[in-house]
C-alpha cells in the first residue's frame, strides 16, 4: 500500500483523537488535536500548508491543506453529520496542486469515517472505502 506506514500512524492518531474528543466540535479543533497527537507520535506534521495552483507559471489559486504529514500525506479534516463530496473534491485539489499522491479525508461525525484518496498522473483519482483503508 502506498505510504502505508505513514497512513497507518495517521489513522491510529485519528481514532485516538476521536475516542477522546468525540464529535460535535469545529473541524479546526480536530485539526489542532490531530497535530498534537501526531507530534507526540514523533511524526513530522505541518498545519495550514499553502498549496499553490499554477497556470503557465502564473499563480491562479492558493489552498491551505489542513495537515501534511511526513511531507508525504495530505490530510483533510471534516466535521459534521456526514462527509461531503465537497470535502473529497477539496482534498483531491490539494493532491493535484501539491503533486503529492496520497491523501486521507478524516471525518469527525456521529461515526468516525475516513477515506484514502490516491491521485497520480498515471492512474488519476482512486478513492478507497473506509473498510479497506
Amino acid at each position: 500500500m502506498l505510504h502505508g506506514d505513514i497512513t497507518g500512524e495517521i489513522i491510529a492518531a485519528f481514532y485516538a483523537v476521536y475516542n477522546e474528543l468525540g464529535y460535535g466540535f469545529a473541524a479546526s479543533v480536530y485539526v489542532r488535536a490531530l497535530a498534537i497527537e501526531l507530534f507526540q507520535r514523533r511524526m513530522g506534521v505541518a498545519r495550514e500548508v499553502p498549496v499553490t495552483v499554477y497556470f503557465r507559471g502564473v499563480t491562479v489559486g492558493t489552498y491551505r491543506a489542513d495537515l501534511v504529514v511526513a511531507d508525504t500525506v495530505v490530510v483533510g479534516v471534516g466535521a459534521g453529520e456526514s462527509p461531503t463530496d465537497a470535502e473529497r473534491y477539496q482534498l483531491l485539489n490539494y493532491l493535484r496542486a501539491s503533486g503529492k499522491e496520497v491523501g486521507l479525508l478524516l471525518h469527525f461525525g456521529p461515526r468516525a469515517t475516513l477515506r484514502r484518496v490516491i491521485h497520480t498522473r498515471k492512474l488519476g483519482e482512486l478513492v478507497v472505502p473506509a473498510d479497506t483503508a
